[in-house]
């Protein structure tokens, strides 16, 4: 796993965290639920990539 990833995660992970805090003062919780389930999608899309490109780097070398 590269580290670019990890700090794009965790910058992910601080934004989606900021605007949560920021919708649920101001009264807006559905919009934080759904902010929080966009940092997740997002995330989860850039791990499954990397999953995918680790398997297809497994099936070169094992020649499958």
């Amino acid at each position: 796993m590269e580290v670019d990833l990890i700090f794009k995660i965790a910058a992910i992970g601080i934004i989606v965290a900021v605007l949560n805090q920021v919708l649920i003062r101001s009264g807006r919780e559905e919009q934080a639920m759904l902010t929080t389930l966009a940092g997740l999608i997002v995330v989860l899309t850039m791990v499954v990539t990397e999953i995918s490109e680790l398997f297809r780097l497994v099936k070169s070398v094992f020649g499958l």
